[in-house]
């Protein structure tokens, strides 16, 4: 029997918020554990001395304490999740530089959450199995190369995609919008099938990933379903050939954004969500759509525009797109529009993401949104570091989830 992974709990307010019941329930329900680390009194006086960084809250200065336990091995734990109230500032910088100091001195995979009343155990659910896959299945993840013939499908909140891969190579792909679940990814699979001239009896391995994973997995018997967080960071490497080493990893997705700290093909931290859908693939979308051009023709637009011309002073996806509509009533370019809207995505990203992370190159973008070259030129601009976007970018998780689904067989090979 597995034994369950150990996840430490480093929280301030769960308990006030009420959303506690909703951290256990996600954690029992990937077979993991809640632990607290112990510390005493003269611990957390010593700790908050050491850290440097003056914290009125005593859950903060408990947190910072239980941190320490964790660098310093006093508390035996597989993995870190962090958790503090969004409304908090102080908390906000401690759940950062804790997530660093952990990840860095420690070696254990982080994450943290900033979490409301209404955050739910499905919520969570996703960011808890990547912290159990990363802690208990390194040496799947650490896999560079696919063998064999396998297939992947990624069942994404706006598109589904899926990949067929043979000995390292893609052969086939397929792409359509998200409507009925299963539909859609029969369809995007039987797409990728036919481009690579092969028949589904002959695929030896099928890994799904995305939103829709657990339905189509059990609907097509996949031999590994598996959460985006791991599979997208494994797939960005591969796809852009920077397995050894770190990364930065960034996917703003149609709903939700990762921003994932990958060593060596294997994600360290990450953070994933938003504040709201003014930071996802949906704003551009809808901003395409509002200008009157294909979403294809958003980012070559955006290059044209300059962004400073066009006010936007909101993370709302509908105060947004406000701000635009006002532009352009008050004769505002679409070149600046759309340089405007890219910019904005671009910045929340940055904010309320990349600053839990440390940024290190190579950055890699991946997803349908990394096709937006004004996007992309925004993301660089305040990053100021280039950034790659790989071949085959947009069927990011469906190839990590392919090239998983090889490691899998691989290792029921080897046990056997």
């Amino acid at each position: 029997m597995t034994r369950k992974i150990r996840i430490a709990h480093l929280s301030c307010g769960s308990e006030y918020s009420g959303v506690q019941k909703e951290i256990q329930d996600a954690v029992e329900a990937v077979n993991a554990e809640i632990v607290f680390p112990e510390v005493d009194t003269e611990d957390i006086k010593d700790a908050v001395k050491e850290w440097g960084l003056e914290v009125a809250s005593p859950d903060l200065q408990l947190m910072i304490a239980r941190a320490k336990s964790i660098v310093d091995g006093s508390s035996p734990v597989d993995a870190v999740f962090i958790s503090t109230c969004f409304r908090c500032a102080e908390a906000a910088i401690t759940r950062s530089e804790l997530r660093r100091y952990i990840h860095e001195r420690a070696h254990l995979p982080v994450i943290s959450y900033s979490f409301t009343e209404r955050t739910t155990a499905g919520t969570l659910l996703t960011r808890m199995e990547a912290l159990v896959t990363t802690a208990l299945r390194r040496t799947l993840l650490a896999r560079e190369k696919q063998t064999g013939l396998t297939a992947g499908i990624d069942s994404g909140s706006t598109t589904t995609k899926a990949v067929i891969m043979r000995d390292n190579e893609i052969i086939g792909v397929g792409w359509v919008e998200t409507t009925e679940v299963l539909k859609s990814a029969e369809s995007a699979y039987t797409t990728a099938l036919t481009m690579a001239g092969v028949d589904k009896s002959e695929i030896q391995a099928l890994g799904t990933t995305g939103y829709g994973r657990l339905l189509i997995g059990e609907a097509m018997k996949a031999e590994l379903i598996q959460e985006e967080l791991t599979v997208n960071s494994k797939g960005a490497v591969y796809l852009a050939e920077k397995q050894k080493g770190p990364a930065t990893v960034i996917d703003i997705g149609g709903m939700d954004n990762k921003a994932i700290a990958v060593i060596d093909g294997i994600p360290g931290s990450f953070t994933m969500g938003g504040i709201c859908a003014g930071a996802s693939g949906r704003f551009l979308d809808m901003t395409a759509r509002r200008l009157g051009v294909d979403i294809s023709e958003l980012g070559p637009l955006a290059s044209k525009g300059d962004h400073n011309r066009v006010t936007m002073n909101s993370y709302c996806y509908v105060f947004g797109t406000q701000s635009l509509v006002n532009a352009l009533s008050l004769g505002a370019t679409k070149e600046d529009v759309a340089s405007a809207a890219c910019y904005s995505v671009a910045e929340q990203v940055y904010e309320q993401q990349l600053q839990e992370l440390e940024i290190v190159a190579p950055v890699i973008m991946v997803g349908g949104t990394s096709l937006i070259s004004g996007l992309v030129e925004a993301m660089q601009d305040l990053l100021r570091v280039s950034v790659i976007v790989p071949r085959y970018s947009q069927y990011i998780g469906a190839v990590g989830a392919a090239l998983l689904a090889s490691g899998f067989i691989n290792e029921q090979q080897e046990k056997a």
